[in-house]
């Protein structure tokens, strides 16, 4: 394969807790869902991802997952596990034993770009520490909050030993790049959203402007 397509997913259905400002422009229905992942089936060029550690990543997506054969990685919040509406030890659990993949999406979902030393320490090595011992497996993927990073955060992770990093730039990505672009499900797809996403090409200027927006990333700061 020259190139994949990330797919990022939230939260799934009714909500079941206070949503963050903005959180619910990420939310999509059970349907909307549905019909994304239906258009992966049978894709090897297409990733499903989870962000947050939602309670719904268990009790919607898993079973639908399994129906259709599929698996995907979940990027799980690891000081937030067991609060009302998220994943617990169990449902983390849970995911790894049906054939899941657990990351970490670090402690609090704070802006990874303004962290002091502690904080950093504790949302990078920290989460991921604590996400390999309740998973019995090493974690060493990330997903970076908000997508929010620079040259600083990419050289804290590279010298946490993370050996992939998901953002949420948009677009195709190369099967192995250490840095992810990850497109977002969000609240207003329709049913053309994930086949234009995964087999569609954007016009010259969108990819223009998504490689110069993840070179200024990776240089600011």
């Amino acid at each position: 394969m020259d190139s994949v397509v990330n797919l990022t997913v939230h939260g799934i259905g009714p909500t079941s807790r206070e949503l963050d400002p903005g959180e619910d422009a990420t939310w999509v229905s059970v349907e909307q869902f549905e019909r994304v992942l239906d258009a992966a089936v049978g894709r090897q060029d297409v990733r499903i991802t989870f962000d947050d550690g939602n309670a719904s990543d268990v009790e919607i997506a898993l079973p639908r997952l399994l129906d259709r054969g599929l698996t995907a990685e979940f990027f799980v919040l690891a000081g937030l596990l067991g609060e009302p509406g998220r994943l617990d030890a169990d449902g983390v659990r849970e995911l790894v034993a049906a054939g899941m993949r657990v990351g970490s999406h670090g402690w609090a979902h704070r802006d990874w770009r303004r962290l002091d030393g502690e904080q950093a320490e504790e949302e990078i090595a920290d989460a991921n520490r604590l996400l390999g011992e309740l998973t019995g497996r090493l974690v060493s993927r990330v997903a970076i909050p908000f997508g929010s990073y620079d040259r600083r955060v990419l050289g804290r992770l590279r010298r946490a030993a993370v050996t992939r990093a998901y953002t949420s730039d948009g677009g195709r990505a190369r099967p192995g790049s250490w840095l992810q672009p990850r497109n977002s499900l969000r609240h207003d797809i329709d049913g053309t959203w994930a086949p234009r996403i995964i087999d569609g090409t954007p016009p010259l200027p969108l990819r223009v402007r998504r490689v110069a927006a993840r070179a200024f990333k990776r240089v600011r700061g």
